[in-house]
């Protein structure tokens, strides 16, 4: 057989397992099963449960997938993952029940209601940043709201995504949820398919590609993208606070976190102090020789280690700066001044660089800014809370922090998402389920009484509304 026929081969069986696979799962969710609330929570309960089973095994994966430290796993794939459906299995029964809503007086005498109804079948297609995170938190979204899943993980963190899969196999049928794995062709053909709705975690560009796959279907959707998130640092912030959390936020996870700051624009006044905070920082979290600790994360492969290592070209390094190819290990790295024009300035750097611009003026601030699209965050550091407060109003960005960096995220209240070019839509908490629902409107109307003035003949009616729209 030739190596072409082969691949068209094995195409055809994905294809053929992709389209099997919707089709199960569209003739279960038709059945109403997943409509039973009680039943939902009963399964969310189960996968809890298997999350907590598979603890250890989740901690490995990511170790093998790129050298994530234990620590930063628990913290912000298992933990983070818990917390959700904790939340979402108690108060699931409440969020899923018509709320009453005041009726019009156009309208009596009626009772109106929003009801919360599932979309049917979705697909959720994670990265490979936070792979156990972002794929479990929209997929609990999903189910909470009573659809069926189909969920893509990313092939760049394979074993991640073959854990995924085994958890999905031991608490849900195949027509319920279940994860589909393979490269950019099964993310294609997945997107080839009608689907009720879509949720994507990616980068800005590969969202685009999204969103026009799924346009010729009107396909509803979430996009959580990402852009170049600025860390404004004010001549009143505490310098030293500020250092220690940059540090932690930013070179978490290798920088490899959507809502990391991208970079500083801080006051000329306090530049030199933030560095040499900065350099005592990084001593402190990773000690000497970064490259050996094992809190430190490795980038993910070979491609985005050599992306990340051409940003650095050309640019005043004043921290860091180090990188060691056979590791894919790069350090904790501050650029000095960089050009606007350059390239590390020009995209997302996802990764453990980060750009200093200083500001004399505070005017510059906003020059630079509104530069870009409309970020996913936004951070200041300050002591001055009319300046913040003036920063928040005057920026469009998706969600944001004052005096730390990535924290905003961490509360299930606030809904987290992007706006412009870093995403629309939000999930979290309450937000997930809204996400995943359709609201219906319904209006109870009375039967007990049914005042003429809307029927026809209207006669001089126009002339009598024109008195009483006055009163609205």
């Amino acid at each position: 057989m030739y190596l072409g026929d082969k691949f068209l081969k094995n195409t055809k069986k994905m294809s053929d397992h992709i389209s099997n696979t919707l089709k199960l799962q569209r003739a279960y969710f038709a059945t109403g099963t997943t409509k039973d609330v009680a039943f939902r929570i009963d399964k969310l309960k189960l996968l809890k449960q298997e999350i907590l089973n598979n603890e250890n095994e989740i901690c490995e994966a990511l170790d093998k997938d790129f050298q994530k430290p234990e620590y930063e796993t628990l913290l912000s794939e298992v933990a983070f993952t818990l917390i959700e459906l904790s939340k979402i299995i108690k108060n699931l029964k409440s969020w899923s029940k018509p709320k009453s809503i005041k009726s019009s007086l156009l309208n009596f005498p009626s009772s109106d209601y929003i009801y919360y109804e599932p979309y049917g079948t979705t697909l959720v297609i994670s990265p490979w940043n936070y792979p156990f995170q972002l794929a479990m938190s929209p997929l609990i979204g999903a189910i909470a709201a009573g659809n069926t899943v189909v969920l893509k993980p990313s092939e760049l963190a394979p074993y991640t995504a073959q854990l995924l899969e085994d958890i999905l196999k031991r608490v849900f049928k195949e027509e319920y949820a279940c994860v589909i794995q393979g490269g950019v062709e099964t993310s294609q053909e997945l997107l080839a398919q009608k689907w009720d709705y879509v949720f994507f975690t990616g980068s800005v560009a590969v969202g685009k590609i999204v969103a026009k796959a799924i346009a010729p279907n009107l396909t509803p959707s979430t996009l959580e993208l990402g852009g170049k998130s600025p860390c404004i640092i004010h001549h009143s912030a505490k310098i030293e606070l500020a250092a220690k959390r940059i540090v932690w936020g930013k070179f978490l996870n290798a920088g490899q976190t959507c809502i990391a700051p991208d970079y500083i624009l801080i006051d000329k006044k306090v530049k030199s102090k933030f560095i040499d905070a900065v350099k005592k920082e990084l001593i402190g979290a990773y000690g000497e020789d970064i490259n050996n600790s094992s809190d430190f994360a490795r980038i993910i492969n070979e491609k985005h280690f050599e992306r990340l290592s051409g940003l650095l070209k050309d640019q005043e390094i004043l921290v860091g700066g180090t990188k060691e190819s056979s590791k894919n290990y790069i350090a904790p790295t501050l650029l000095d001044e960089p050009n606007l024009e350059s390239e590390v300035m020009q995209e997302e750097i996802f990764g453990p660089i980060l750009p200093l611009i200083s500001y004399e003026d505070e005017s510059k601030i906003g020059e630079i800014i509104h530069n870009y699209s409309k970020p996913l965050s936004l951070y200041i550091f300050s002591e001055d809370k009319t300046f913040s407060n003036n920063c928040i109003k005057k920026y469009s960005f998706g969600g944001g922090v004052i005096n730390d960096v990535v924290t905003h995220i961490v509360n299930s209240r606030l809904p987290f998402g992007g706006v412009g070019d870093s995403g629309h839509g939000s999930y979290h908490g309450k937000p997930s389920f809204e996400t995943f629902s359709h609201t219906k409107s319904i209006s109870k109307r009375g039967t007990w009484l049914d005042l003429p003035f809307r029927y026809a003949p209207y006669n001089n009616k126009a002339n009598l509304f024109r008195k009483i729209l006055k009163y609205f």
